[in-house]
């Protein structure tokens, strides 16, 4: 099969794009025949060894995919040949990754694609629908009527936060950095957005949450608590989702005073068992066009270092050329 893989962590020109024997479906696993694989952040951290984590090795890249069955193996049930399907939480932890032709993925991961939801659309939704599911229904348990803050509601994870806001009767307020970004944010429901390079965002949300946000939602790897706390509501929630070398000054008083709650959390942190009520969601808001997945640009399977570099660059570097996912298509 052709995937793309790495024989050693390093930077992007470390992937190959070429022959690796096919693999078989153990027991509890199942065979999928790969249409689409997005590409995330996690993806460079572990490809560039900035996350240490077992490889085997050579290691397909990749987190997430959209496909169909080709066969399952013992044990399993549920699932037969021909059934479309995506997965997350793959390459990593000692698992292989996604960007191949094929992929055998543990049957606990598998969710069924919905009727009229295309492969492209399911894998650019995975790891950032659960991962806004998460921090939205799991942690911060956002409620209808709340007012939801999503610094940066363009991207990949904005735009998932900014659509399960909405798609749980909330009031969200979203920042966006650019024109188009605005209108993006703006198209997947956000009830207002402000432009960050342009206006006040300080005065903006207050005037339009006089008595403070409920949930303020970050996406930034430097969350800025000292601009952040003041935006709160009393018993308001604020969710970090990034930033591993961050170390910013906190507001412990002003957060305290007001019973607030900060939650942070890695999504493969949590078990498949765990991200089953995550992926029963997303599937009925795709179903139900709740849902819209957020896709910057499309590339063949054979452009996976370039894929890979400009996620990097807009990640870590902050370029500004990427407002939403990159697919490999196969």
């Amino acid at each position: 099969m052709q995937a793309a893989y790495i024989t050693e962590t390093g930077g992007p020109e470390q992937i190959q794009v070429g022959e690796l024997p096919n693999p078989k479906p153990g027991a509890g696993e199942v065979l999928v025949r790969v249409q689409a694989a997005s590409v995330n952040p996690i993806d460079t951290y572990i490809r560039g060894g900035l996350v240490p984590m077992e490889l085997p090795m050579p290691f397909v890249i990749g987190s997430d995919l959209a496909g169909e069955v080709i066969e399952v193996g013992e044990g399993v049930s549920g699932w037969t040949a021909g059934d479309r399907v995506w997965a997350s939480n793959q390459g990593l932890l000692g698992r292989q990754g996604t960007s191949a032709e094929r992929a055998c993925v543990a049957a606990d991961y598998l969710h069924a694609i919905p009727e009229n939801v295309s492969a492209e659309d399911a894998a650019a939704v995975a790891l950032v629908g659960i991962t806004a599911h998460i921090g939205m229904v799991l942690r911060a348990k956002v409620q209808a009527g709340e007012t939801v803050l999503v610094n940066g509601g363009a991207g990949g994870v904005g735009s998932m936060v900014v659509q399960i806001g909405k798609a749980l009767d909330a009031r969200v307020i979203a920042t966006a950095g650019s024109d188009d970004r605005v209108a993006k944010a703006k198209k997947l429901g956000a009830d207002e957005v402000i432009h960050y390079n342009t206006e006040d965002v300080t005065a903006r949300v207050q005037a339009l949450a006089p008595d403070g946000v409920n949930v303020l939602w970050e996406t930034r790897r430097e969350a800025d608590f000292e601009w952040a706390v003041p935006l709160l509501a009393k018993r308001g929630r604020m969710v970090v989702m990034a930033g591993r070398e961050a170390r910013p000054v906190f507001p412990v008083g002003p957060f305290y005073v007001k019973d607030c709650e900060l939650h942070g959390f890695a999504m493969f942190n949590y078990s498949a068992a765990e991200q089953r009520q995550c992926g029963e969601d997303l599937n009925r808001w795709l179903a139900e066009g709740k849902l819209r997945a957020n896709i910057d640009r499309t590339l063949p399977l054979a452009e996976a270092a370039v894929a890979h570099r400009l996620q990097e660059e807009n990640t870590i570097h902050g370029a500004g050329t990427l407002a939403g996912k990159i697919i490999l298509k196969l």
